[in-house]
C-alpha cells in the first residue's frame, strides 16, 4: 500500500491546508521539470553551447546554494514561512517569463540565461528551505513521515509526467517557449498556497541576535551530530557526481547517442519512475528493514547502477542510461522520505529554517562545484568520459556510511525529550542516534540525485 493512500487513510488529505500545499508542490514540480528539459536545450541546440557553458549553466542554477543558503535559513526563522514562499513563487515566475520573452524579440543569450538561473536558484534556496520547515507547522509530529511521503510521492509523480510533457513542447514549440510552463507553474503554486487558511504567526525576535550569531547556531547544531556529520559527508559527494551528471546529460543524449527533444523528455519521465516507485515503496522498506537500514542500503544496492549511464548508446542500447537513473532514483526517494521526516521530527521548531539551511549548505554546495567539474571533462575528453567519472563516485559514496554506526543500527531513536529546549541537548554528543540530511539520492529525474 503506498504512502499517499495511507495518508488519505489517516486523514491528511481530508485536511484542506494540506491539500492546498500539495497542489501548489505539483504545479511548481511540473513547471520545473519541463524546464529541466528545456532550459539546457535552449542552450545546445538554440544558443550552439559548448559542453563547459552547459556546465556553468547547471552551475549558475544551484550556486545560490553555496553562496547564501546559510544566511537563508536564518532569514527564514525570521519570517512568515508561507508568505516568503509565495512571494519566492512570484519571483521564479517573473525569471522564467523572460526567457521565451527574450526569444521571440531575438536577444536571448547565454548571459541571460546565467542571470535567470542565478536569480531563480536563489528563490529557490528560500523557497525549499521555507517548505521543509513549514510542514510542521501543518501536520503533527506524528503524520510527518505520512505527509513528507505525499509530497514524494507528488514529487515524483512530477517527475515521470513533467519531462515528457517538455520534450513534446520542444519539440512542438521549441525550447524557448516551453519554458513559458514553467512560469505558469509557479503562478499557479503561489496562488494555491495564497489559499491556505491556517494563520502562521510571525516568529519572535530573540533578544541580542545576530544574523552571524544564529548561523552559528544552525551550524552547531548539524556539525555537533555525529551522524548528521556523515550523511552530511556522503550526500555532499553523492552531490558532487549528480552535478556532474546534470551538467553533461543533455550534451550526451543530443550529441553522442543523437535524441531528439521529445525522445529525451519521454526517457526522463521512464527514468523517473524509478523515483516514483520508490516514493510508494518508502515507507514499507523503512518499517521492514529499519529506518537507519534504509540510508546506506539504498546507497549501496542502487549505486551500481550508475555504470549503466556510460554503457549506454545508439538505438535500443539508449535504455541502459534511463534504467540506470530509474534505479538510483529509486534508492534516493527511499532514502528521503525516511530521513527528512526524522531531521524534521529532532530539530526544534525555532531552528528548522537554520538546520535546513545548514545541511542544504552542506550538501548542495558541491553541486557547482560539480556541474563546473563535468562541464571541464566532458570539454576536454567527452561526455561519456565525465559519465564515467559519476558513475565510479556513486560506486564510492556509500562507503562513509558503511564505516559509521548506521551500520549497527536498525532504526533511528526518538528524539530526547529535551529537543525543544534548544540545539544543545539533541546534538550535541549524538546520543539520539541520528538525523541525516539527504540521502545519496536523487532530486530531478536523472538531476534527481541532487538531495534535499
Amino acid at each position: 500500500m503506498s504512502p499517499l493512500p495511507r495518508t488519505a487513510s489517516s486523514g491528511l488529505l481530508r485536511m484542506r491546508d494540506f491539500r492546498l500545499l500539495l497542489a501548489g508542490a505539483a504545479a511548481g514540480q511540473v513547471g520545473a521539470q519541463v524546464t529541466l528539459v528545456a532550459l539546457p536545450l535552449v542552450a545546445v541546440l538554440e544558443l550552439k553551447a559548448p559542453a563547459f557553458q552547459v556546465g556553468l549553466l547547471t552551475a549558475a542554477e544551484t550556486a545560490a546554494f553555496l553562496l547564501i543558503g546559510l544566511p537563508a535559513g536564518a532569514l527564514v526563522d525570521r519570517m512568515r514561512k508561507r508568505s516568503l514562499m509565495i512571494r519566492a513563487d512570484l519571483v521564479r515566475a517573473v525569471s522564467m517569463a523572460s526567457i521565451p520573452l527574450a526569444a521571440v524579440a531575438d536577444v536571448l543569450t547565454m548571459a541571460q540565461l546565467y542571470v535567470v538561473a542565478l536569480v531563480t536558484g536563489a528563490a529557490t534556496v528560500f523557497f525549499d528551505v521555507a517548505h521543509q520547515s513549514y510542514l510542521p507547522e501543518l501536520l503533527p509530529r506524528e503524520r510527518l513521515m505520512a505527509g513528507n511521503g505525499a509530497l514524494e510521492t507528488i514529487r515524483s509523480s512530477a517527475q515521470v509526467t513533467g519531462p515528457g510533457l517538455g520534450g513534446g513542447l520542444v519539440q512542438l514549440v521549441g525550447a524557448h517557449l516551453a519554458i513559458g510552463a514553467d512560469a505558469i507553474g509557479y503562478v499557479v503554486s503561489a496562488l494555491f498556497l495564497g489559499g491556505i487558511g491556517k494563520p502562521e504567526s510571525r516568529p519572535e525576535p530573540v533578544p541580542g541576535a545576530s544574523l552571524r550569531k544564529e548561523i552559528g547556531e544552525g551550524l552547531r547544531f548539524v556539525l555537533g551530530h555525529r551522524l548528521l556529520r556523515v550523511i552530511a559527508t556522503s550526500t555532499g559527494l553523492s552531490n558532487f557526481f549528480t552535478a556532474m551528471l546534470m551538467a553533461t546529460q543533455t550534451v550526451f543524449l543530443v550529441r553522442v547517442i543523437g535524441l531528439q527533444p521529445a525522445a529525451i523528455g519521454l526517457m526522463l519521465s521512464a527514468s523517473a519512475a524509478g523515483g516514483l516507485a520508490g516514493a510508494l515503496c518508502a515507507g514499507r522498506l523503512a518499517a521492514r528493514l529499519g529506518q537507519a537500514r534504509v540510508i546506506w542500503l539504498s546507497a549501496l544496492a542502487t549505486g551500481p547502477f550508475a555504470l549503466l549511464w556510460p554503457l549506454s548508446g545508439h538505438g535500443a542500447a539508449a535504455v541502459l542510461f534511463a534504467v540506470g537513473s530509474g534505479v538510483v532514483s529509486f534508492g534516493a526517494v527511499v532514502y528521503n522520505v525516511a530521513q527528512v521526516s526524522f531531521r524534521q521530527t529532532l530539530c526544534p521548531p525555532r531552528l528548522l529554517g537554520r538546520m535546513n539551511a545548514t545541511l542544504r549548505f552542506l550538501v548542495w554546495g558541491t553541486l557547482p562545484l560539480g556541474a563546473l567539474v563535468g562541464g571541464a571533462v566532458a570539454d576536454a575528453f567527452g561526455a561519456r568520459a565525465a559519465l564515467w567519472v559519476c558513475a565510479v563516485g556513486f560506486l564510492v559514496v556509500p562507503l562513509r556510511l558503511l564505516l559509521s554506526p548506521l551500520r549497527r543500527m536498525r532504526d533511528l531513536p526518538p528524539p530526547p525529550e529535551d529537543v525543544e529546549d534548544g540545539a544543545g541537548g539533541a546534538a550535541g554528543n549524538g546520543r539520539t542516534g541520528a538525523a541525516s540530511d539527504t540521502g545519496p539520492g536523487t532530486e530531478s529525474d536523472t538531476a534527481s540525485a541532487a538531495v534535499r
